[in-house]
This record gives C-alpha cells, sequence and structure tokens, in this order.
C-alpha cells in the first residue's frame, strides 16, 4: 500500500522535537560543548576563534557557579562531549530533515538517540549530586538538565506508535465510472 507524508503543521509534537534538535544542534552541541573540547583547561587557556567569547564566558560562569564537572572536565565528562559532538551533531542534522521531510526510517534512530541521551543525562546528574565533584547546586543544575530527560522520553513516545511515525497509508481509489456506462448499468438492472 502506497503511503504518504502527513503535513508536518498537524504533527504538534514534531514542531516541539524539531526546536529541541536545533537548540541542540547550533547552540549546545557546537557552543557549549565544543568550547569544553576546545579549551582543555578553563582556568588557563586563550580564546579559541570558535566559540565566541560571551559563549565561553557563559559557559565558564555557569561551570563555576553550578557545575563543577564542567570545569574540572574529567576523561569521562569529555568522552560524553565527544558522543554530543561526533555524533548526536550530525544526527540532529538527520533528523531536522527527516522529521520535517517526513522519514520514516529515523524512527529507530531516534529511539537509539533518546535511549543514549537519557542515559548519558542520568549518570552525569548522579556524578553531579554525590560524585567526586558534586555541584552546589544540585537543584538547579537538575531544573538545567530537565529538559535532556523529558525529550528523549518524548521521542521514544513519539515513536511508539507504529512503524510509520510521519506517514499513512493512502486508502485504494475506486475507479471513475464514466456517466454513460453508469446509466448502461442501472438501466440493465
Amino acid at each position: 500500500m502506497e503511503r504518504r507524508v502527513v503535513p508536518l503543521s498537524p504533527r504538534r509534537l514534531d514542531l516541539v522535537l524539531l526546536a529541541f534538535f536545533v537548540i541542540n544542534l547550533l547552540f549546545i552541541t557546537y557552543v557549549v560543548d565544543l568550547e569544553q573540547l576546545v579549551i582543555a583547561n578553563p582556568h588557563h587557556f586563550s580564546y579559541p576563534w570558535w566559540p565566541p567569547r560571551p559563549a565561553v564566558d557563559l559557559v565558564h560562569w555557569w561551570g563555576s557557579h553550578f557545575d563543577p564537572d564542567l570545569m574540572a572536565r574529567p576523561v569521562w565528562w569529555t568522552m560524553t562531549i565527544w558522543i554530543d559532538d561526533l555524533g548526536f551533531g550530525p544526527l540532529y542534522v538527520l533528523a531536522i530533515c527527516a522529521y520535517v521531510r517526513g522519514w520514516d526510517w529515523i524512527r529507530l534512530p531516534s529511539v537509539i538517540y533518546a535511549s543514549m541521551l537519557f542515559t548519558k543525562v542520568v549518570i552525569i546528574l548522579g556524578e553531579e549530586y554525590a560524585g567526586a565533584t558534586p555541584s552546589p547546586h544540585f537543584a538547579v543544575v537538575l531544573l538545567a538538565n530537565l529538559p535532556w530527560l523529558v525529550f528523549p522520553a518524548l521521542i521514544v513516545y513519539r515513536m511508539a506508535h507504529g512503524e510509520h511515525p510521519f506517514t499513512e497509508a493512502i486508502p485504494p481509489t475506486v475507479a471513475p465510472v464514466a456517466p454513460a456506462q453508469r446509466r448502461r448499468e442501472t438501466a440493465g438492472a
């Protein structure tokens, strides 16, 4: 059976998920996360050409006030950043295209991504709560990271309703009957 893409406008949850992907692609992954790869030691560095100086200052302010792991940059933390930049960044580009164009094949990659993201954030929050460098303001860190727990759940919820999340079946059409043929059929009956 043939399928057609459901227009994006009635897929309101997809619009919200697209906003999440865009924010992650343009700000979180390649500004906030990239800063942590470009600047190995936030206590002794020269400003890079990217991310911009105000973004670097914002990341360091956040780390200094709320997120000691961001400033300490242990190896496990840096590895989560590499996963973001090398894995999630390209996936955001694909997901944006797939959700807009209604490509059903993105269903499984979306679930895998959501599972990885949720797991990663739970581990980070555990470290932020009771790890080697716990946050002095864990409630603030938890609230700031809440979208990265909620959105994976929304993605799994969205993808759980069938193998074709963006398309619908095209009902078979009945061939139109010409008026002259219809008259003959009804006259003979």
